[in-house]
């Protein structure tokens, strides 16, 4: 099959990727560019011993867009870089993959769309939710019919932000929404189309100065054009809560919900439907072990799925563990599912109208937020 050339554009997060593309069968060749010499320098080494594709080192992002044997490249730079870069790769004529948020803004959003479209490259906003072991169980839930109808969503992110590089400081939490609002998306077929969101809380005004937002926590409701609706919660500031990115699916036979905890096993709650004597039914709740999806993926890749709980002299057991790869077992599904939509020459499964939707509905939400939780709609892109 074809192979891609791929450059790595931010290699702080972005390393964590770069061994990934490294032993893709794939990528024919990897290069890396991050304006720290130093940090480059490191990942280099890391992973220059490791077979696979040949590795290089770029000295600007510019010689990147502007080199023609580069096919595509993953962006994974700060926020406020994330439009600008993106556009540059597609008006470059290369495929364009990039860490969430897609944008800051509806503009920027669109000028990302209109990118796309023009140059006939693709666009994947490299989305970590919706390739979790959270994520592909639930979707096997829906699949089986073991949900039954999907009555109601909520999807929750809550981390505390203090002390981050400096573009963090007093965002607006729905800006950076997307880990909460993405599988919903996913799992309704559907899109966002309209959205009302209050904020909610006090900060320290120093926070508020970068982007004049009041609030470290807001929350959010969805309604999707097929009529089904759904909730958000997002905190970034002074909130006492510990670190989760949560996803919870009511149906009509059983629901999924979320760990307290990050890392905490999920709770599946099943309808069991009451006799004629009683009233209502009865709902048996179980903790779960969640199971690695790895076998979609070559097997070069099956040991990101585990991350450091991979044992080389016992594969098949390690995999079954479906614990410690990079959130939740994501990053190897997302790099596939990349280079493999610009190797078959197909969108990717989160392309740029995902993409979209996705993030628009997050910036309108605060938007929401800032006019006493107006409705709003989301546009189409």
């Amino acid at each position: 099959m074809k192979k891609l050339n791929v450059a790595l554009v931010g290699l702080g997060f972005g390393g964590a990727f770069a061994k990934i593309y490294k032993v893709h069968p794939n990528v024919e060749s990897l290069t890396l560019f991050d304006t720290d010499d130093d940090r480059m320098k490191a990942v280099y080494d890391n992973i220059s011993e490791t077979d696979g594709a040949a590795l290089n080192c770029a000295s600007s992002f510019g010689e990147i867009t502007e080199n023609p044997q580069i096919d595509a490249v993953h962006i994974v730079t700060p926020i406020p870089y994330h439009a600008d870069q993106s556009v540059a790769v597609l008006k470059a004529g290369k495929h364009c993959a990039c860490t969430v948020p897609m944008a800051t803004s509806v503009e920027d959003i669109e000028h990302i769309c209109e990118a796309k479209r023009a140059s006939g490259r693709n666009y994947m906003m490299m989305e970590t939710t919706l390739y979790t072991y959270q994520y592909h169980y639930v979707s096997a839930m829906k699949a089986s019919g073991e949900l039954g109808r999907i009555q109601f969503m909520r999807g929750s992110h809550y981390q505390d932000m203090e002390r981050w590089p400096w573009y963090w400081l007093g965002l607006p939490p729905m800006w950076y929404g997307t880990h909460a609002i993405a599988p919903m998306v996913g799992l309704s077929d559907s899109r966002i189309s309209r959205v009302s969101c209050i904020g909610s809380g006090t900060m320290n005004p120093e926070y508020s100065k970068q982007y004049g937002n009041p609030y470290p926590v807001e929350s959010a409701h969805f309604v999707f054009a097929n009529g089904m609706t759904g909730e958000a919660t997002r905190s970034l500031f002074e909130t006492a809560r510990v670190y989760q990115e949560g996803l919870f699916v009511y149906g009509s036979k059983s629901s999924f919900e979320w760990g307290f905890a990050d890392d905490d096993a999920p709770y599946i709650t099943t309808l069991v439907q009451s006799d004629l004597a009683r009233r209502g039914g009865s709902t048996p709740v179980k903790q779960i072990e969640l199971p690695n999806y790895y076998e979609n993926l070559p097997q070069e890749l099956h040991p990101f799925t585990v991350g450091g709980n991979f044992d080389p002299l016992n594969p098949q057991e390690s995999l079954k563990k479906g614990a410690g790869g990079g959130h939740h077992g994501s990053h190897p599904h997302l790099v596939h599912e990349f280079v493999m939509s610009c190797v078959e020459e197909r969108p990717p499964a989160i392309d740029e109208h995902m993409s979209a939707n996705i993030t628009a509905a997050g910036l309108i939400a605060h938007t929401s937020a800032m006019n006493g939780g107006e409705w709003m709609d989301v546009p189409e892109f």
